[in-house]
């Protein structure tokens, strides 16, 4: 296999959902090198229009038969998509929940063997900002959206272990382009790490479901990716060059989600019945 830095298309077809959203943008610009054809999907409309080597299937994560055809001829998933903040359950739940296990009955269906899978740092929530862990901790989700993540997991783990289908999980902390409060400064990631994380997770020979937290250099890390170590994953950045700007911001109190949990404000939203 040739160094992941080579030019030459490694794969005949890519999809990528959630092309539309905040990291489905980023990830646009930067997976096309890993492919012939980068197959990009979303609910919402994608501007720009598809380029050279896109193909662009508008998709309803809810709807099985659409999720076949999308899958239908792509060789890996890259998936982002689906609701990407705290919504009310059955928001969630046709998105995240049965989007997930379409997908997967799509690859299975399709002989696809590779899919990354945009998890979430709110599988494990409420975890206290103060408790390291690793990847076999306990999951504790802290929202609707930190269960269909963990359920998103466990769906991974099942067709690995009847169907062969290799995942790695990526549990994503906080990725924009800078920190924006003190819990950030523990969870950021970088759009380089972030692309670097995902190209090991495509590439990685033998991975079966792999946890990974997708987390930068920072100073202050909560999370233990050594069980992970066979990715190769070496983060570049970190939060640190951010320290001074985010310190100058007042400190919130004590019992804000934000300063005690590892998911921060997650961990009190809703109901919202």
């Amino acid at each position: 296999m040739s160094e992941p830095s080579s030019p030459r298309p490694r794969l005949n077809r890519l999809l990528l959902t959630g092309a539309a959203g905040g990291l489905g943008k980023i990830l646009r610009e930067r997976l096309p090198t890993f492919a012939q054809t980068l197959r990009l999907s979303d609910i919402a409309a994608l501007a720009p229009a598809a380029g050279a080597h896109e193909e662009v299937v508008p998709c309803n994560l809810a709807d099985k038969a659409a999720v076949d055809a999308l899958v239908a001829g792509c060789d890996a998933i890259v998936h982002l998509g689906g609701v990407s903040v705290e919504r009310p359950f059955e928001e969630v739940l046709e998105a995240n929940i049965k989007g997930v296990f379409h997908l997967y009955e799509a690859a299975r269906r399709h002989d696809v063997k590779r899919v990354v899978f945009a998890s979430s740092n709110h599988v494990i929530g409420f975890y206290k900002q103060t408790e390291p862990i690793d990847a076999h901790a306990k999951r504790r989700p802290d929202s609707y959206y930190g269960l269909s993540k963990s359920f998103g997991e466990d769906v991974a783990q099942f067709y690995f272990d009847r169907w062969g289908i290799e995942t790695v999980s990526i549990r994503i902390g906080s990725s924009f382009p800078e920190p924006a409060n003190r819990r950030m400064m523990s969870t950021w990631l970088s759009y380089r790490d972030l692309t670097s994380l995902v190209e090991k997770s495509l590439f990685t020979p033998d991975v079966k479901h792999t946890v990974v937290y997708g987390v930068s250099a920072n100073r202050d890390v909560w999370w233990d990716n050594s069980a992970a170590a066979h990715l190769g994953y070496v983060p570049q950045d970190s939060s640190e060059v951010f320290r001074a700007k985010v310190e100058a911001q007042p400190p919130v109190a004590a019992s804000d989600p934000n300063a005690i949990y590892q998911g921060g404000a997650f961990t009190a939203q809703g109901p919202f019945d």
